[in-house]
């Protein structure tokens, strides 16, 4: 098999042909703007196509310009006057046009994705129009704003760029208020202003363990040197994962990616040139009350670093996009804290937290690297670009394109997942990193395992466990009997209940027992409630398929790897497959996991498992889209003879043993992290931690 990681100087913009943005109306309107901003004659649909009557469609035409390359504009179907505003400032700030700062302010009042976006271009707005004239438009909206959400991002803005809009008591009135948003905010603030700050904070009192760690931060620095003594040569990585348990895969938000960055980060600490790696997460207030420590050491140079954030739950997209200036500001302040700088900053997904992070990046100097997937970009115009699509999945999805570009635009280094075709498909999607805009910055280094590694006690619990699963298995038909493991995160992304409906409709449950690995075992969050509620709705009026699935709570990722070892091994004779049955995955970690332990393994067609997965050759792929067509997938997987079975396994251990290593993918970040930390400090960052700015009267 032929795998080719290209060169990411790849054509931009005029390497791609209309047909690209031909039948996508997203496609198309981002591939126009682009193409106007270089020059090129943009893409455009066929004579006589009319564009949709969506929402998606008409803020298209408000975010990219008119029409979007795509004929006449759809100025007959209405929208609400907020998201036209806000895509209208998005496409502004793409072409570069920065908004004044009293307009900014007036946004703040919107809400929702407006805030977002103000806080994006804050930096720039000051940078432009000037500390005074900011001040007296944040004193301004101080004076006139009610709501305590729009007063807190105010006080945070003022915050972030050492502006003081109001008098020192007043803002101490704020800190002594009953919004915990506003006390916090008004906190930060006045650490701003001197000692006159300093004195002021004395009057506040902490209620919790969140409240006492920021006010004793604001008061005396972090002091983490101490816990995280760092070599005075070599790069400074920091590697971040907001959402969910780093310590708990496969619970609630937490998947793949902290297994990812458990083994990158050890192997990037034995890397050399690299003096040490620091895994960013987040500790919600019952984390912080269980353990007050924001700096941990994992293994030798590589240290968990903390935010706390203030929520009563582990960090979901919704508590770092309402808490975007905490989490940038705990990160600066942490991360200048360590005893040298941070030389750059790793961010892996296009959200709130990452750009709260970009931004501390800048604040303190650090360069930026950027992992960019065509997520949500792919499945845009199929899923929304109907009439009837949810107004709010076409809010957030085109906020979440915008944080991606923005990311891309502040990145000194767009890391891509190599597809089929190498990055075309990432180009495709973001064509500002083609041509003369990308500058050079894209590169696709390979992704890896960390070699196994058995785990204390593993071959008792892995023998405990098969034996339980070789007794759901002699019920089956056929001489032999067959397992299908499936490992994720419950999630509707990942699609358990699909793989459930598809395995009882194809007929595959009378011969084979299905093993789904996931979830919390003792307190589920909404999305796992709701996928083993549909698990269990897929198996009613199917007995003999209940008797044969098991479903287990996510185990450590070292059981899971023993688990699979033991399920290809000989010893039990059972047909093991894995299966993974995702919507889409940007890589697949579990799928390649699966592949080192000896298992033939399956995957979704869309995404990057193609990438190293070929079909027929060392797996099977996998239309995922239907039960239907995922049951025709499990039919052809299950009757896979055992010669067969047994060459593709040993070509894809192979594959990944030799190519996909934790170590192999270290060295390759390595050296663009070089380049990154190079760029990142020869750029101008602008102003940060210097206070200033003038008291309006």
């Amino acid at each position: 098999m032929k795998i080719s990681v290209p060169d990411a100087a790849a054509p931009g913009p005029r390497g791609l042909t209309a047909d690209d943005g031909k039948h996508d109306v997203f496609t198309a309107a981002r591939l126009a703007f682009w193409a106007e901003s270089e020059g090129a004659a943009p893409p455009s649909y066929p004579a006589g196509r009319s564009p949709s009557r969506s929402l998606l469609s008409r803020l298209l035409d408000e975010e990219y310009g008119a029409g979007g390359g795509r004929g006449r504009p759809a100025r007959h179907v209405t929208a609400p006057v907020r998201d036209v505003v806000v895509a209208r400032l998005r496409r502004r700030v793409r072409a570069g046009r920065i908004p004044g700062p009293e307009e900014c302010v007036r946004l703040v009042a919107w809400g929702g994705e407006a805030r977002g976006a103000v806080f994006e271009t804050w930096p720039e707005v000051v940078r432009r129009h000037g500390r005074a004239r900011s001040a007296r438009s944040l004193h301004s909206g101080l004076r006139t704003v009610h709501d305590p959400g729009a007063t807190a991002v105010l006080l945070d803005l003022a915050a972030a760029a050492g502006l003081r809009p109001l008098p020192g008591d007043r803002v101490l009135r704020l800190a002594l208020g009953d919004s915990r948003r506003v006390r916090h905010a008004a906190w930060r603030l006045l650490a701003r202003y001197g000692r006159r700050g300093e004195d002021l904070l004395r009057a506040v009192e902490p209620a919790d363990v969140y409240e006492d760690l920021l006010l004793e931060t604001l008061r005396r620095g972090p002091g983490a040197e101490a816990l995280c003594p760092l070599p005075p040569s070599g790069l400074v990585v920091a590697q971040s994962m907001l959402l969910g348990r780093f310590d708990r895969p496969g619970e609630g938000l937490s998947g793949g990616l902290s297994v990812l960055l458990d083994s990158v980060g050890e192997a990037l600490a034995a890397t050399d040139g690299v003096a040490g790696v620091l895994t960013v997460v987040t500790a919600c207030r019952p984390d912080l009350a269980d353990d007050p420590v924001l700096v941990r050491r994992r293994g030798p140079h590589h240290w968990i670093l903390r935010l706390p954030v203030d929520a009563d739950r582990p960090a979901g997209p919704q508590d770092v996009g309402e808490h975007r200036e905490a989490l940038a500001w705990w990160a600066a302040t942490l991360m200048t804290g360590l005893g040298r700088p941070v030389d750059v900053l790793h961010v892996r997904y296009a959200d709130d937290g990452s750009l709260a992070l970009a931004e501390a990046a800048r604040r303190i100097g650090a360069g930026l690297v950027f992992t960019a997937t065509p997520d949500p970009h792919r499945q845009m115009s199929e899923r929304l670009d109907r009439p009837d699509a949810d107004p709010d999945h076409v809010r957030l999805d085109l906020h979440r394109v915008y944080l991606a570009d923005r990311l891309v635009d502040r990145a000194d280094r767009v890391v891509g997942i190599a597809g089929r075709g190498g990055t075309a498909e990432l180009l495709r999607h973001f064509p500002q990193l083609g041509g003369r805009r990308g500058d050079g910055r894209l590169g696709a280094p390979p992704e890896g395992v960390a070699p196994y590694e058995p785990p204390p006690g593993a071959a008792k619990r892995c023998d405990s466990l098969v034996d339980r699963i070789a007794g759901l298995a002699a019920s089956a038909v056929g001489p032999r009997p067959a397992v299908l493991l499936s490992v994720g995160r419950l999630h509707p992304v990942k699609q358990q209940d699909v793989l459930v409906r598809a395995w009882i409709e194809s007929g595959c449950h009378r011969e084979s027992v299905l093993v789904l690995v996931g979830g919390s075992p003792h307190a589920p969050d909404g999305q796992e409630t709701l996928m083993r509620d549909r698990i269990h709705a897929a198996t009613l009026g199917a007995p003999d398929a209940r008797e044969r699935l098991l479903l287990l709570p996510a185990l450590p990722n070292a059981d899971v790897r023993s688990l699979e070892r033991a399920l290809a091994g000989s010893a039990h004779r059972l047909r093991a497959r894995y299966v993974c049955p995702s919507a889409k995955e940007e890589f697949g970690l579990a799928v390649l996991e699966a592949m080192e332990a000896g298992m033939v393994a399956a995957g979704p067609l869309r995404g990057g498992v193609p990438h190293y997965l070929d079909d027929g050759s060392n797996g099977l792929l996998l239309d995922t889209s239907t039960p239907h067509a995922l049951g025709r997938g499990l039919r052809r997987l299950l009757d896979l003879e055992d010669g067969a079975a047994e060459a593709m396994a040993r070509r894809a251990q192979r594959l990944v043993r030799t190519r996909y290593s934790a170590a192999a993918m270290a060295r390759a970040l390595a050296d663009q992290y070089g380049s990154a930390a190079a760029r990142g400090r020869g750029a101008d960052r602008g102003p940060w931690s210097a206070p200033g700015g003038n008291v309006p009267a």
